[in-house]
């Protein structure tokens, strides 16, 4: 096999992502006939097909060379981020990553102290779940980035990146403020299987873990949301529509309409974790915002 060019493997990567030759020639600022001839000096010089035409769709051949264009990537990546950090010690921008609910109770404040100690410092913030995040910090496209996994389902971050536990966000059970539970210092996730649920699972955790934790059939879902936002989730509680059972991170400080209880056995945990690439030096302002994000997610869950 003759050797390969990066740019090339950068091409078959921006395909992929688009399912697109022409998306990705916009995106690489090529012409669409330039992409694809460069998929083809791509497959010549492997000496395989490594994409299906229509539709685009990789194939082994591809995935090989997509899985040694990440490890291209990452690596110019971290040997970016060491550069920065031995030449200046600070960051003049930093790209972080955070899912939503601690876009909205961790990120803001943290920020605030940020610009105090580093008033030229420019951030930009990227709401993302985990898996996002992961795939843009190999990417080399953003510098740090919040994540989480359940103690229950333990996900171990991708190789090449650096992950540092930051908070326990305990699960608690949200019911409406007239619910007959209501009233109870802790509640037991069984005595609620036959409540009515939202399923919504970018939201609140997946009814059939929680029909697994609490080893009882039901958990059935009579309503559906198909987004991110806590707070909607909670105005169906509030609502009277339905329970659910999310981490105490999502909740509002003061809510006089519903009700949030720890958990009986099994207590269910998500561990909030800060996540970089994996390098020996990083910029001092990226380290220092790792540690303000720390701070501030004790500070929220306290």
């Amino acid at each position: 096999m003759h050797g390969l060019d990066p740019r090339l493997l950068a091409t078959l990567e921006a395909v992929v992502r688009h399912g697109s030759f022409s998306a990705a020639a916009r995106e690489l600022g090529y012409s669409a006939p330039a992409v694809s001839q460069q998929i083809a000096e791509l497959e010549r010089r492997a000496g395989l097909r490594v994409l299906e035409r229509r539709p685009v769709r990789v194939t082994p051949a591809g995935e090989v060379l997509l899985g040694a264009e990440q490890g291209v990537r990452s690596a110019l990546a971290a040997a970016s981020v060491e550069l920065g950090a031995m030449r200046a010690g600070t960051a003049g921008r930093i790209r972080l990553g955070a899912f939503a609910s601690a876009a909205t109770g961790i990120v803001p404040q943290a920020l605030a102290r940020l610009h105090a100690a580093y008033p030229h410092v420019q951030v930009s913030l990227s709401q993302l779940e985990p898996e996002a995040g992961y795939n843009r910090l190999k990417r080399g496209d953003m510098d740090l980035a919040l994540s989480y996994d359940y103690d229950f389902i333990p996900v171990p971050p991708p190789r090449m990146l650096r992950r540092t536990l930051v908070a326990r966000d305990p699960v608690v059970a949200v019911v409406p403020a007239r619910h007959r539970l209501a009233d109870r210092e802790v509640i037991d996730l069984a005595s609620l299987a036959s409540e009515t649920w939202i399923a919504a699972p970018e939201a609140a955790l997946r009814l059939e873990l929680l029909s697994q934790m609490a080893n009882t059939p039901g958990f059935q879902a009579r309503l559906q949301y198909d987004g991110d936002d806590f707070n909607t989730v909670l105005g169906f509680v509030a609502a009277g529509l339905c329970v659910a059972v999310m981490p105490r991170l999502a909740l509002p400080r003061t809510d006089t309409q519903v009700v949030a209880r720890p958990l009986a056995e099994p207590q269910l945990t998500r561990f909030i974790y800060a996540v970089r690439i994996d390098t020996r030096h990083a910029p001092r302002a990226v380290l220092d915002l790792e540690e303000m994000l720390a701070a501030q997610a004790l500070a929220a869950l306290s």
